[in-house]
């Protein structure tokens, strides 16, 4: 009987790719298998009149300021205000109006904590530039009512 050994000989660096290369694919495969499988959502909070709050989103409120305008952005989920946020301010407004954000976060810290504009503290200093942005934080809550054809 005659056996044939063969011989493999296998290069050290050319295995190290192989085995970098199966691991990034294998991560790579997980990655797609976590973006694209649905996820499973937790329970949405229950109110005493059965629906939601909000349609979830971000909503936008122009302001005015002179001749320039600023947007306010309050963006919602289902039940909460997740945040209050100047876009679009440019440096006019801000040096023009340098209270604006400040302020801004000052109220946006307790809409978030409060989950309302009720009994939202200022000071007495900052009254009208407070007011202003109160103003355009109902508005854009009012835009994130649902309405009936939303139900």
């Amino acid at each position: 009987m005659r056996s044939k050994t063969k011989i493999i000989v296998l290069h050290l660096k050319e295995l190290i790719y192989t085995g970098v290369f199966a691991l990034l694919g294998i991560i790579f495969l997980v990655l797609i298998a976590a973006m694209f499988l649905p996820r499973e959502q937790g329970e949405k909070p229950v109110y005493s009149d059965g629906e939601a709050r909000y349609v979830p989103g971000k909503y936008t409120v122009s302001l005015q300021l002179g001749e320039q305008s600023a947007d306010l952005e309050v963006t919602v989920d289902d039940a909460l205000i997740r945040s209050v946020s100047l876009v679009n301010l440019n440096e006019v407004i801000s040096t023009m109006y340098p209270l604006m954000e400040p302020c801004l976060d000052t109220i946006a810290q307790q809409v978030c904590e409060k989950q309302s504009l009720e009994d939202v503290i200022y000071p007495e200093e900052n009254k009208y530039t407070s007011q202003l942005l109160l103003r355009a934080i109902a508005a854009a809550l009012e835009k994130a009512q649902p309405t009936a054809q939303d139900g």
